[in-house]
């Protein structure tokens, strides 16, 4: 689904919470079909969620139409679509569910940034050309590709929106109903025999997509539907502006007949034999120096001399303090940043694969000049300390493994996977000293995600998400159940805040628990975050939400005291943003989505509750799906493809070698941050000046292929010097973390 932001306020009839058992976060998008939402299954996987409008709904020629899109894309590849993760079209409100997928439309892209250079022009033909062949194999016509429905991911372009007219879009008719596709880039035979349309109009698509991505209009352009309509049926393409190496391409996608144009086969063939030397991206340069923003906040803390209720606040210091931060950038920052915006990440994949295992590009954007930092002699406990690698469960010959995720508390480690409900391993060797099996696993069954050790009992949660149980975590206790809870109409997702347990009632309602005794401490609802969903950090001693509003331009952040569920303050903040840790000196931090694409982080918010004072700090270029932890005064982002950076009192960029990896975690002292792999690697960089200190050999699975939904997190045990981490192959492991470059 287009990672955008739609305009317009959508009926609150229109705005359901739920999507099926989907819980709607951010929208997306709104267009004439209905609206699409940021959703998370109960795995954690991001979901982009289109809801049907209620006026379409009543419609059953509309519901026929929907259920045809599910299927069609249910039955293409996943390699070159959003692949359909779940869907209901005979809902009140028909709904489908798809992995969402972060990167910009293309007419949202060539809008933002201008026609594409050559180079990426070929790639994206080459890209489409590939998806057009795997979506025609299925069996599959699409019949309305177009710059919109074309999504510019990091591993190439993807096709979405199978199959289905938008009533809204458009006034013209055909004598059948409703014209199928939009003008501009429809082939003849879509406007003179609709009911012939084969593959072959997508590939006339396919040119015209081409021209508007290389020149920005289209081969055929009006501002009359109909006159565009004559255009595509009789005129010869416009093709100004097109480079003359795939002028001739292009031209034959675009010939009148369809019979005279190349299949998606033959332009692959075409586009391969003279594929340019300047493949390869320039390497990423870190960000510039970041200008810091000061920025009033608008809402003052309720019960102060002239308070507003949040939601009466007005967004209007969003845009002023944005542009105010962009002037004050360097004028060298936004012309280094302009060409990292386009789509530049074809040949990284590449360079990924092909150098695994290594770190590449660093880059010190900092003036500290500090030297790298001195591991200690290791200490008797960590001399002692052997490096060691265990199963959770002993499997058969050939049987895939399951990755486990595990948390430390009480001076043991505990850890669940799929069939297994939880185990206790001892951290001096490996040792599994008791195992509590679970349910069976089944096709469909998500990863279960890291227990939770609070209160002097570990909490795990059923395979389906519907039962919370707490176990005895003690060596002789064997993990039994100590206390059990039915979720049904909770929110998925849980918060534990120290010795407290947040649960989210489907209203918003949190209900907070002792999580020793399970005893209720407080109930209350937060108006202004209907979610409900807090978190802590640091400390514990205060607890954060944030709710984004519709349009993107602001965010609610609600404090409260976790421990009685007082509000300690609550303000609108310009931008959408995520939460992201606390300071030293008691300011929050968040990362800041760009506008067009809420999962791509633009910057960095700092907010100080204290004097009301905000500084927005713009990253160099914008990074995709970025996971973030804060220390002191920096903020250390990890994103999606590797690029890993600090922001803040400490300015530095590196890339890495790890296309996808966990969320980063930090030492206690903040000296040392670590993440895992996808293969199984666990790295360790020091924060100063993002050095890589070590990295231990790839753990892959063996027997299991397909896309790890969840990575789980590494564990410092900075008490003993270790850290300790789990791999794809089933195992868990523990390093020395006194000495990194050992492993």
């Amino acid at each position: 689904m287009p990672p955008l932001r739609g305009s317009g306020a959508d009926p609150e009839a229109e705005r359901p919470q739920y999507a099926g058992r989907y819980r709607l976060d951010a929208r997306l998008g709104s267009g004439g079909m209905g609206v699409v939402h940021l959703a998370r299954s109960s795995s954690g996987l991001r979901l982009a969620v289109k809801v049907v409008h209620a006026e379409f709904a009543q419609d059953p020629e509309f519901r026929g139409r929907f259920r045809q899109e599910v299927a069609a894309a249910r039955r293409v590849s996943g390699a070159f679509t959003a692949p359909v993760v779940d869907a209901d079209p005979d809902a009140a409100l028909p709904w489908m569910a798809t992995l969402y997928i972060p990167g910009p439309t293309l007419g949202d892209h060539v809008k933002r940034n201008g026609p594409l250079p050559p180079g990426e022009l070929r790639r994206l033909a080459a890209g489409l050309a590939e998806a057009l062949r795997d979506i025609h194999r299925a069996g599959v016509v699409h019949r309305d590709l177009k710059p919109g429905n074309v999504l510019l991911a990091a591993d190439g372009p993807k096709v979405i929106d199978f199959g289905i007219s938008r009533p809204a879009d458009s006034e013209m008719r055909t004598e059948t109903g409703k014209l199928i596709g939009t003008p501009p880039f429809m082939a003849p035979e879509q406007f003179q025999r609709p009911r012939e349309v084969g593959p072959a109009a997508d590939v006339f698509a396919l040119g015209s997509v081409l021209v508007h991505a290389a020149t920005g209009r289209g081969p055929f352009d009006s501002e009359s539907p109909y006159i565009v309509a004559y255009q595509v049926v009789h005129d010869e393409a416009d093709l100004t502006g097109v480079p003359e190496d795939l002028a001739p391409l292009i031209r034959t996608c675009l010939a009148k007949r369809p019979a005279d144009r190349p299949t998606p086969d033959m332009l692959m063939r075409l586009l391969s034999t003279e594929m340019p030397a300047e493949a390869h991206e320039e390497a990423y340069a870190g960000p510039p120096a970041a200008a810091e923003a000061v920025v009033p906040a608008q809402v003052a803390a309720p019960g102060q001399a002239g308070a507003t209720h949040v939601r009466d606040r007005s967004p209007e210091v969003a845009e002023p303090a944005r542009q105010d931060a962009e002037e004050a950038a360097p004028a060298e920052a936004k012309a280094a940043s302009a060409p990292r915006r386009r789509w530049a990440v074809w040949s990284a994949v590449a360079a990924v694969l092909a150098g695994a295992g290594t770190f590449a590009g660093v880059r010190t954007m900092g003036s500290e000049g500090t030297p790298a930092l001195q591991t200690r002699t290791p200490g008797a406990t960590a001399a002692a300390f052997r490096p060691w690698h265990t199963p959770l469960v002993e499997r058969p010959a050939g049987h895939p493994a399951e990755m486990p995720f595990c948390t430390y508390g009480a001076s043991a480690l505990f850890c669940v996977e799929r069939g297994l409900k939880a185990g206790r391993v001892d951290p001096e060797n490996g040792t599994v000293s008791w195992r509590k099996p679970g349910e069976p696993v089944r096709k469909g069954d998500t990863p279960p995600g890291a227990p939770v050790f609070s209160g002097g009992l570990l909490y795990v949660r059923s395979p389906d998400g519907k039962r919370l149980e707490a176990l005895d975590p003690s060596a002789g206790g064997q993990g039994a159940t100590r206390w059990s809870k039915d979720l049904t109409g909770y929110d998925a997702d849980i918060r534990f805040v120290g010795g407290t347990l947040l649960l989210t009632a489907r209203d918003g309602t949190v209900t907070a628990l002792d999580s020793a005794t399970h005893r209720e401490l407080w109930h209350h609802r937060y108006p202004a975050q209907p979610l409900g969903q807090f978190t802590a950090y640091g400390d514990g001693r205060t607890a954060y939400a944030a709710t984004v509003a519709a349009d993107g331009a602001t965010t609610v952040v609600t404090a409260i005291d976790p421990a009685h569920g007082t509000l300690r303050w609550e303000r609108r903040l310009p931008g959408s943003l995520t939460p992201a840790g606390t300071g030293a000196s008691g300011s929050v931090y968040f990362t800041a989505a760009d506008p067009l694409v809420v999962t791509r982080t633009a910057a960095v918010v700092r907010y100080d509750p204290g004097t009301h004072r905000v500084r927005r700090l713009p990253l160099g270029a914008p990074v995709d799906d970025a996971a973030a932890v804060a220390r002191g005064e920096t903020v250390y982002l990890l994103a999606a493809g590797g690029t890993l950076q600090a922001v803040g009192d400490r300015r530095w960029s590196v890339e890495t070698s790890v296309s996808r990896a966990s969320a980063p975690v930090l030492d206690p002292k903040g000296e040392r941050l670590y993440f895992t792999g996808a293969d199984g690697r666990l790295l360790a960089v020091e924060t100063r000046r993002g050095a890589l200190l070590g990295q231990t050999p790839p753990r892959l699975a063996t027997g299991r292929t397909g896309y790890l939904e969840k990575l789980p997190a590494p564990l410092p045990d900075p008490r003993h010097g270790r850290v300790y981490a789990a791999a794809p192959d089933g195992t868990v492991f523990g390093a020395d973390a006194e000495n990194p470059a050992r492993w």
